[in-house]
Formats: structure tokens, C-alpha cells, sequence
């Protein structure tokens, strides 16, 4: 029993190994961590589950600091450094927030099913009843995401948009209890899990805002080399989820892209044909490229046969699913990011990073 792996003997004396996850602080981050033990532990409830709560250096960084490196990156790092040291063994993460590019030794050993990927518009009490279209001139909109604001400043030219900071809770607070704000956007999925689906006054479809890359999809990232507990996570994928998430993260790594340039995607799976809408926006969202493309998905559903060779499609394992549907999605990102950067996307993405990172 000596090794990095921790075990527990129950009444009976039966020894079982201790898998432990570990999870930010944050409420909802708590919350999404205890849904997916709850689906292992019906799964396997064998398996003793500990849930470990990561106490990071984040929590005592200023905002202003963290406005630079980023709160998540931060956060995700710093989970991935307990990972690395064997102190937990799975951690679970919102899908967006991972990097196109893990570090070596890390994959995604899940995606599971999406919740709703849309953006949500939350009002100021005083506003109920109101839209983005009915708000009055000048009303301030807050988001931290530059994809949010480089759409909706084109769509909804009367508005203002401000940054701001924090987790759900703090927002929230931020909106109800100042006048700064007339209303603040969200992910609807986030909304969802901590249960304030009555907050939500509108959801904002693609015509008016397409999502972030991952959005709604929760992911587990895990070692790559613990072959068991990814064997173990592995039944928590969701198909669907997993083909639209690969084509979507394949776009945004060959446009070099992340949190600090708007990019945006919206997919549909359809008779077995995944549909892959990507754009690009300047800051402003003056200067934009959007383009659709699709490709088919149909498989015989032969799970690919290779016994040694672990398969890593934008940091995503899935080798209990089919290899060239996975194939095919990866490459629909790739051929419509490199359509977008014909068209000359990478100048629009360029000026939007010197200008985000000069503010």
C-alpha cells in the first residue's frame, strides 16, 4: 500500500483506495465539484471520495493584481500544482477556464453534459421588467469579458459597459446594493447551478451574443498517467459535449486566442452533423469576422483500439468514443480558424490584445 495513494479500511475490513478532489473555495465552485462526486459516487460506491478544498494565494491577492494575471488562471494553477504533487487526484473545473494547452502530465478526462452556454442578462431590482433594447441611454452594463462587451456595444449601441470583478455572490451584491450598475451579464449556466435561475431576465441568443469557448461544460482534469482514474472519470463524458468542445477549443488554440481577445463560437449538433460558428471582434466590436462551418460526425461507433497509445485531442481524452468523429471535430476548429485568419482575423485579434493589455 506505500506510493503517492492514500487508502481507507471501512467496518467490514475491506481496503479502498481514497480519491480525492480537490475544488476552489468559491460557492459555486463548491457546487459543481459536489455534483460531479455525486454522480461517481453513484457509480462507483465503492470508491471513498474526499473532497478537498484548495485554500490558494489568491484569496489574499487585490483585485487590481488580479485583474492582470487573471483570478482563474491563478486558481486553475494553483489546483494543478496539487494535482502534480499527489495531494488530490481529480479536480474539477468550468471547461472555459481551462487553456486550449495544458501542461505536460495533465489532461481533461471528462467533459460532461452542457448546461446551457448562453450569456444572461441580470437587472438591478429597479429595473425589472426591462430589456437590454428598453433600458434607458447611457444605462451601464457590467461584464469582466471582453467578448460580452465587444458584441453587445455593436448590438446595443445606447448602452455603456464597465468592468467587474469577483465571483457570482460578489457581483451579484455589487449590482443589488450600488446604483452603478443597470444590469450585469452572466454565464446562465453558473446562474443555474447556484440556483438563482429567478435572477435571470433574459438569455442572450447568438444573434446577440455568442459564447465563450467551453461555456457551460463542466471538465475533470486528472493526471494523464493515473490510467485508472481516468478509466474511472471517463464514463462521465458526454458525446455531444465532447465534439462540440473539441472543435470549439481546436478554433481558439489556431487563433492564438484566450481570455484577453474576443473570441466567440456557437455549435449544433444535428443529424449528425457538428455546425461550428466562430467570430472575432475588436474591442469595440466594430471590426468582427464571423463564419460557419460543418462537418459530419456519423461514426460505426468502433471505440478506437489502441491499448498503449493515450490520445489527447486539445487537452481532452476520450478514448471511449469514436477516434474519427473526435478527428473530424478538431479539424472543423482548425479549417475555420484558418477561413478567419484568411480573411485577415489575425490583425483584428492583434490590435485587441495591445489595447486590452495598454488599458
Amino acid at each position: 500500500m506505500e506510493g503517492p495513494y492514500k487508502y481507507v479500511r471501512n467496518a467490514n475490513g475491506k481496503v479502498s483506495r481514497v480519491i480525492r478532489i480537490g475544488t476552489r473555495k468559491s460557492q459555486l465552485a463548491r457546487i459543481q465539484t459536489d455534483s460531479v462526486a455525486e454522480k461517481l459516487k453513484r457509480l462507483y460506491p465503492d470508491v471513498h471520495l474526499e473532497i478537498v478544498g484548495m485554500t490558494t494565494t489568491g484569496d489574499k491577492i487585490l483585485d487590481t493584481a488580479l485583474s492582470k494575471i487573471g483570478e482563474k488562471s491563478l486558481f486553475t494553477k494553483e489546483l494543478e500544482t496539487a494535482l502534480e504533487r499527489n495531494e488530490v487526484d481529480l479536480v474539477v473545473h468550468s471547461l472555459k477556464d481551462l487553456p486550449t494547452t495544458l501542461p505536460p502530465g495533465f489532461t481533461i478526462g471528462a467533459v460532461l453534459k452542457r448546461e446551457n452556454p448562453h450569456d444572461a442578462v441580470v437587472l438591478h431590482p429597479k429595473n425589472m421588467g426591462k430589456s437590454l433594447d428598453t433600458l434607458p441611454d447611457k444605462s451601464v452594463i457590467g461584464t469582466s469579458s471582453l467578448r460580452r462587451a465587444a458584441q453587445l456595444k455593436k448590438r446595443f449601441p445606447h448602452l455603456e459597459f464597465k468592468d467587474i470583478r469577483g465571483n457570482l455572490n460578489t457581483r451579484l451584491k455589487k449590482l443589488d446594493e450600488k446604483d452603478d450598475f443597470a444590469a450585469i451579464i452572466l454565464a446562465a449556466a453558473g446562474l443555474r447551478r447556484m440556483g438563482w435561475d429567478s435572477r435571470v431576465s433574459q438569455i442572450l441568443g447568438p444573434e446577440d451574443c455568442m459564447y465563450a469557448v467551453g461555456q457551460g461544460a463542466l471538465a475533470i482534469e486528472v493526471r494523464a498517467r493515473d490510467e485508472d482514474i481516468l478509466e474511472m472519470v471517463s464514463v462521465l463524458h458526454d458525446p455531444d459535449t465532447v465534439l462540440r468542445c473539441i472543435a470549439e477549443r481546436a478554433f481558439l488554440r489556431r487563433l492564438e486566442g484566450g481570455c484577453s481577445v474576443p473570441v466567440a463560437v456557437h455549435t449544433e449538433v444535428k443529424d449528425s452533423q457538428l455546425y461550428l460558428t466562430g467570430a472575432v471582434y475588436s474591442l469595440d466590436g466594430s471590426d468582427s469576422l464571423k463564419e460557419t462551418m460543418q462537418t459530419s460526425i456519423a461514426s460505426d461507433n468502433k471505440v478506437e483500439e489502441r491499448v498503449d497509445e493515450r490520445v489527447q485531442r486539445v487537452g481532452v481524452t476520450a478514448n471511449n468514443m469514436p477516434g474519427p468523429a473526435q478527428d473530424a471535430s478538431e479539424k472543423l476548429g482548425l479549417d475555420l480558424a484558418n477561413l478567419l485568419l484568411s480573411k485577415g482575423a489575425k490583425e483584428i485579434l492583434t490590435v485587441a490584445r495591445q489595447l486590452n493589455d495598454a488599458r
